[in-house]
């Protein structure tokens, strides 16, 4: 039993929901702490699940799309679906329990979440088709992903409002941006495929420009959050660190040395959400 459940907790990356999640809940500590409705372990726990379930979904669905795919990229070969550690059938399956599982809990939370949960779900399992006509394909890995902290406010608040609407522009231009320095390694395979992504159409050089561009717009929004939120000196810790982690895995990775991609990708993007998440949801708690 534990052996099955570490092989689809690897087979969704379980371990990257450290990118999502923390945003997730400072969206959610933006309505009770900021917005000023009351907090409920009931509506938290069924927040978190929803990202779970969600995730899931979608990186199962990423897998089990992309098998022909992955088993002649030397990079993605051993993945659990073209390596037979888990059949397709089982991801589809896996799937399936996923995205129902999203939609009843959306149902559980309020009225305009569960109505709008097809439409995440449509966002989140239509990024896996992306890379197959655009090289923007990361932007809807972005768009996937920056949906965890407006989803969270309006579980709890049932209504849109600028602030979560721009953390989630953040969450959007963050994860695009260190998306395209990931997809570097596959730049020679992707054009051998004919498969789109902004390194196989700019190259690394330009994909770093465009990378860092989407950088410097993450680390703008940081900045306006904080002051259109009117946050205190907790904040600016949190986002000063953000921005510093973003400026550091574009130091870390050049177009002639991609031996760090991996550290630039999980440690410190890793590092930006979670201290970002800490520090913010604290400003909100303790600096209001």
């Amino acid at each position: 039993m534990i052996t099955t459940v570490n092989k689809y907790l690897s087979l969704v990356k379980f371990s990257h929901t450290i990118f999502a999640m923390p945003f997730a809940l400072t969206g959610f500590f933006m309505a009770t702490a900021k917005a000023g409705y009351s907090f409920s372990w009931q509506l938290f726990v069924l927040v978190v699940l929803c990202m779970v379930f969600a995730r899931s979904a979608a990186m199962a669905f990423n897998r089990w799309l992309d098998v022909d795919i992955d088993k002649i990229n030397p990079r993605t070969a051993k993945r659990e679906i073209p390596a037979g550690v888990i059949t397709k059938k089982n991801a589809l399956l896996f799937i399936i329990i996923n995205c129902a599982a999203f939609i009843t809990t959306t149902w559980f939370i309020n009225m305009i979440c569960f109505v709008l949960s097809p439409v995440a779900l449509i966002v989140v399992l239509g990024y896996s088709y992306t890379k197959r006509f655009t090289a923007l394909c990361h932007m809807v890995l972005g768009l996937g992903l920056s949906l965890a902290p407006i989803g969270a406010y309006l579980s709890v608040t049932g209504h849109f409002a600028a602030l979560p609407i721009l953390l989630s522009c953040l969450v959007l231009c963050w994860v695009s941006g260190f998306d395209i320095i990931y997809s570097l390694q596959d730049e020679d395979f992707d054009r051998s495929q004919a498969l789109n992504s902004v390194p196989a159409w700019l190259g690394k050089a330009g994909a770093l420009h465009f990378s860092e561009g989407l950088h410097v717009v993450a680390g703008a929004l940081a900045i306006t959050i904080g002051l259109m939120g009117q946050f205190h000196w907790l904040y600016a810790i949190g986002a000063a660190v953000f921005i510093i982690m973003l400026i550091s895995q574009h130091l870390l990775v050049k177009p002639n040395d991609l031996s760090k991609v991996n550290i630039a990708f999980m440690t410190t993007n890793g590092i930006a959400s979670v201290v970002f998440a800490i520090f913010a949801i604290a400003d909100m708690l303790f600096l209001a």
